[in-house]
């Protein structure tokens, strides 16, 4: 899954949201970090929604425009779920294998000492 999957999908476990509504949840749950364009929104919706993660709440016309509202559905909690405990379990990983590495040692290139 992408981070931008990801996040999209975690923007909306509290709610429906529009395009722009779920641009500012992402980045407020990323603190910045993942900044999504109108195209690459618009392309991982579609392929959610192909996929079964998330489906069309309803549409609104605000100041003259139509707002999509996407929601998450089951299939789509259950991936999120699953992507998240992959992530924590490989964050995990990572922080025992940096945690048992003899202190002072900094592998060079080759992986011997610097």
């Amino acid at each position: 899954m992408t981070q931008a999957a990801f996040f999209i999908l975690a923007a909306l476990v509290d709610e429906p949201r529009h395009g722009y509504g779920i641009v500012q949840e992402v980045d407020a749950l990323s603190d910045g970090h993942v900044q999504l364009r109108v195209g690459t929104l618009y392309g991982v919706l579609d392929r959610l929604v192909a996929d079964g993660f998330i489906a069309l709440d309803r549409e609104e016309v605000h100041q003259g425009r139509l707002r999509r509202y996407y929601r998450i559905l089951d299939a789509g909690e259950a991936e999120l779920s699953a992507e998240a405990e992959r992530m924590a379990a490989g964050a995990r990983t990572v922080s025992e294998r940096l945690a048992a590495r003899p202190s002072g040692r900094r592998p060079g290139l080759a992986g011997g000492a610097a």
